[in-house]
């Protein structure tokens, strides 16, 4: 076993290969990536408060009919294409790569999800945390997002109280970045935090592991990213520690 402070400050890095639990309802297709999979005898499917990460499609003309969530954080990220959002307290949003939605479903939300027929196929990232108790007030946020800058870390979402545009009720901090291959940038540095890294394009290496389209890695530790081709990546800074309910609808 190598000893040396050089050895014991490199980060554990713990890669994943693309998911194998998926569904696919036709119009309507979900992939789910759980982080703490990545970790060899991790107990848990998720990762402290970050439950799962679901790359989901929609076609052109698809109806998600109303439907209720509790007890779960829900994210969802629109890098490109258009996400219609409606609900039972008379909200008609539209998620897009301008935009940011977080469902803070608490007791019980319900909304419904569309696509129209002349909107382009979408491809979204929608994020479940788990809060950190059950029967919080439920609510919704929908705010403009500042344009990305490449080669840096946008900080889309965090905890109550964070300079982010918007808030879930737990530990976990989302960060997107494009970078042009090549490019290196540092992880976010979020002093006692673990991060999970999910490439939703191109290819990326991360602590010296490859990590390549639509596979994670769950590092433990301080790490770079390096594009080995153009790449879209995010990064999810987790307090392992957090106290966590497992009761969501879907990101238990």
């Amino acid at each position: 076993m190598d000893d040396s402070p050089r050895a014991q400050s490199r980060p554990r890095v713990h890669t994943a290969p693309r998911t194998d639990v998926s569904q696919n309802q036709g119009a309507f297709r979900i992939h789910f990536n759980f982080p703490g999979r990545a970790v060899p005898g991790h107990d848990d499917h998720g990762y402290g408060p970050l439950a799962t990460v679901v790359e989901s499609f929609m076609d052109p003309g698809t109806l998600i009919p109303m439907h209720q969530h509790r007890n779960e954080e829900i994210v969802s990220w629109v890098p490109d294409g258009v996400m219609r959002h409606d609900d039972r307290r008379g909200n008609e949003l539209v998620t897009d790569p301008e935009h940011l939605m977080a469902m803070n479903a608490g007791s019980g939300f319900w909304h419904a999800e569309e696509t129209l027929a002349e909107d382009p196929p979408l491809r979204m990232l929608q994020i479940f945390v788990r809060p950190h108790s059950l029967g919080l007030e439920p609510g919704i946020q929908h705010e403009p997002i500042p344009d990305p800058v490449a080669g840096e870390w946008r900080h889309l979402f965090g905890p109550e109280g964070t300079d982010a545009p918007l808030s879930v009720r737990n530990g976990v901090e989302f960060y997107d970045c494009r970078l042009a291959a090549g490019a290196t940038v540092a992880l976010p540095d979020r002093p006692g935090r673990h991060t999970y890294l999910y490439v939703f394009e191109g290819g990326v290496e991360v602590g010296g592991e490859s990590v390549g389209y639509t596979e994670s890695a769950l590092v433990v530790g301080d790490a770079s990213v390096t594009a080995t081709e153009d790449a879209t990546v995010v990064a999810f800074a987790i307090d392992p520690d957090a106290p966590v309910t497992r009761a969501g609808t879907v990101g238990r």
